[in-house]
């Protein structure tokens, strides 16, 4: 009888025995014999050191926020790309901006391998579609107007780094957002935030310790850029949409915590600034008509602290 010749073990096998996010974590080897307490206290546990090894990027990721910056003033966009949980991420990011800031639900998009439809179920092979990553940034016309943050927790997923080095190509200042060291991924950004997580609770679920990194990080480049480009006031959200109603009624919240006037005043002062509550804030609290306040709010590139200080000083 022949002896069937040896299998050669898959290259990708030996790659992701590489990752960090793919190895055993020591701490959770037992977690199938514990009780539904002892199974969430693990996952606590090894949650609550993501916040710390974040922290560790802070630097890189204020690179990244002056980067966009720049880019929202010389009207480019805020570009996430990812596979999977990170494509979602980034998604779930570009689709909060405009409520959150007033902004164009163009000037932060997501792209996601496989298209929209892989939101809500896996496509297979996407991940792996490297032209396709190319053709994805091309449909939405990137430019090196904008601002590419490329998302992969294992820093391998060759779509985003052949998103990435196309961002590269075309002039495209890149961010890279990973949780596990990887010379590719690296010099294929112009600005690497690696938030190493570690072993995850179930080996390779990047989902959670590397999701909840990666979305610390997006919200911290999405909220950073907006706070720097003037769409808060202290720590209010003055350029909230008011399009329904909870958001009229927080708007109007906003107006009323700004200045410290009644409900009546706020609501009026809502209705003659189209409900826009930065507009709203400095008509109260400068006295000036809605046109003056525009002008001076656009004088001052809309930071409406600026604004306030001019004319109320």
């Amino acid at each position: 009888m022949n002896t069937p010749p040896k299998e050669k073990q898959p290259q990708l096998i030996d790659q992701l025995k590489a990752i960090a996010t793919e190895e055993q974590n020591p701490n959770t080897l037992e977690i199938d014999l514990l009780d539904a307490q002892g199974v969430l206290k693990k996952i606590n546990d090894e949650d609550h050191k993501v916040a710390q090894i974040v922290k560790k990027s802070i630097p890189q990721i204020a690179q990244g926020v002056e980067e966009i910056v720049a880019a929202f003033a010389n009207h480019g966009r805020l570009i996430y790309i990812g596979a999977g949980t990170s494509g979602r991420l980034g998604v779930l990011d570009a689709v909060e901006c405009p409520p959150t800031f007033g902004v164009s639900d163009q000037q932060v998009m997501g792209v996601i391998a496989g298209g929209d439809r892989a939101i809500y179920k896996a496509v297979e092979g996407a991940e792996d579609n490297q032209a396709q990553a190319v053709e994805d940034l091309k449909a939405i016309n990137l430019s090196k107007n904008d601002v590419l943050v490329g998302i992969a927790a294992s820093g391998r997923t060759p779509y985003v780094i052949s998103a990435m080095n196309y961002g590269k190509q075309i002039g495209t200042r890149v961010i890279g957002v990973s949780c596990s060291v990887n010379q590719a991924f690296e010099q294929a950004n112009d600005i690497n935030i690696c938030a190493l997580v570690g072993a995850e609770v179930l080996t390779g679920s990047t989902r959670m310790k590397s999701g909840t990194a990666q979305k610390l990080i997006l919200n911290m480049l999405s909220t950073g850029s907006m706070i720097r480009s003037g769409k808060s006031y202290r720590n209010l959200m003055v350029d909230v949409n008011a399009s329904n109603a909870k958001l009229y009624a927080r708007a109007t919240n906003i107006v009323m915590q700004a200045t410290e006037c009644d409900y009546l005043v706020a609501k009026q002062a809502l209705a003659m600034a189209n409900n826009k509550a930065k507009l709203a804030i400095l008509m109260v609290l400068s006295g000036l008509s809605v046109d003056k306040a525009q002008a001076v709010l656009d004088k001052n590139n809309g930071f409406l602290r600026s604004a306030v200080e001019q004319t109320t000083t």
